[in-house]
């Protein structure tokens, strides 16, 4: 067996197990992911966090030409001190991030699917309060886009029940 046929008989027998088990690609033609696509009106931001939360979920799903279902969304937020120095100086601080969600079906107002997605950042504080400012300001960025593809990965599995 030579070696481009030995990877081809690997490959196939590594997807085999799927065929029967009615595995479908959530972007594939006719999944659950395109059905989503432009058709979730996510609440509109009202803090800095939820205008990053908000940008995140509306690159994923595309800005809603229909309102099929609408997306509301809580997030709750706390600070706490990893690293302290000998002299009680704070060099490490970590976020832990919280959003509980609801997406409802816009016509019926059905509810489809409430949630709640955690996860956590650190920063370092610095030695100028400009530079731990935007390093504040970053790991809040980046908090937010992990909580949006926690919930995009909530929204993803669930669809196909109801899409």
């Amino acid at each position: 067996m030579s070696s481009s046929d030995r990877r081809r008989f690997l490959s196939l027998l590594a997807v085999a197990p799927l065929a029967g088990c009615g595995f479908a690609p959530v972007y594939g033609p006719g999944g659950s992911g395109q059905a989503l696509r432009r058709q979730v009106r996510v609440a509109a931001p009202d803090t800095r966090l939820g205008f990053q939360l908000v940008a995140r979920l509306e690159e994923r799903l595309g800005r809603p030409q229909v309102d099929t279902y609408r997306l509301e969304y809580r997030i709750e937020t706390t600070e706490s001190g990893l690293a302290i120095t000998g002299t009680n100086d704070i060099t490490r601080i970590n976020i832990e991030g919280t959003v509980h969600f609801t997406l409802t079906e816009s016509a019926s107002g059905t509810r489809r699917l409430d949630g709640t997605v955690s996860t956590f950042t650190a920063y370092s504080t610095t030695f100028t309060p400009v530079s731990t400012a935007a390093a504040r300001r970053d790991a809040e960025d980046r908090l937010m886009t992990a909580l949006a593809d926690q919930v995009m990965a909530r929204l993803l599995a669930a669809s196909a029940g109801w899409s």
